[in-house]
């Protein structure tokens, strides 16, 4: 990789690298759960339960769950359903069909104050920064795009949304696959080794840095730990004014 080439990309995770683990994991996930059954139950028919019910259906057949069939009394299949989202809340998977759900219960929360979205007190700053170096800034994350554009819309220093020149998620392909940098870098437009992605999933890195990409590591409050071999082998920043362009 020559890395004397100019960055003009920067691609950020969300969970563990603009936003803290806790803010998902005690304020977002709860949301979802608590609210699952009012939102299966209001918008039950509607075109968009319907196309995340199909989504879930896809994605029961691939784990080998059976789901009540199509056809089957509403409120059998709407606990059915209800059943295999829980089982994979529970198992904090990280597949397209929930995430798209889990966006669609947050646009209430989002749209009523109820939920507020965090990030860094570094970010905001930095991205401005970023814009004001002719950088593009780009969000991919397990969470659907529709999410993404919820936390930034309506953080506690008001929408970000306009400092970023797009966002991925797992339509693009999983996070821990090469294959998914490479689309990235292509539909960005610029190659792997003028990008920079930041996360605080090692693996990610991994992926991300076979696909020939430059690479931090985010240490953030509750971040999974490091060992020293992977400190030395990719660099890593506590802030985001600590990232080199």
């Amino acid at each position: 990789m020559n890395m004397a080439s100019k960055l003009n990309a920067i691609i950020l995770d969300i969970e563990g690298t603009t936003t803290s683990i806790s803010f998902v994991k005690d304020i977002l996930f709860p949301y979802a759960r608590e609210h699952l059954d009012s939102f299966l139950t209001e918008h039950w028919g509607s075109e968009d339960c319907s196309t995340i019910v199909n989504l879930l259906r896809d994605q029961a057949s691939a784990d080998g769950v059976t789901l009540p069939a199509a056809e089957s009394d509403p409120a059998l299949l709407r606990e059915g359903i209800r059943r295999y989202v829980l089982s994979l809340m529970d198992a904090d998977r990280k597949v397209t069909a929930l995430k798209h759900l889990q966006g669609l219960i947050w646009t209430r929360g989002y749209l009523d104050g109820h939920i507020i979205g965090h990030v860094y007190g570094d970010v905001p700053a930095a991205l401005e920064q970023w814009n004001r170096q002719d950088i593009s800034v780009w969000i991919y994350s397990s969470g659907s795009i529709a999410a993404q554009k919820l936390l930034f819309g309506h953080t506690e220093h008001g929408s970000l949304l306009k400092h970023f020149s797009g966002h991925f998620d797992t339509t693009t392909g999983p996070k821990t696959e090469v294959e998914s940098y490479r689309k990235i870098a292509a539909a960005i437009g610029s190659s792997p080794e003028q990008i920079l992605f930041v996360t605080d999933i090692l693996k990610e890195a991994v992926a991300a840095r076979e696909a020939g990409m430059r690479v931090n590591l985010a240490i953030r409050p509750g971040n999974a730990e490091l060992s020293e071999v992977d400190r030395q082998q990719y660099t890593t920043i506590t802030d985001f004014s600590q990232i080199s362009v």
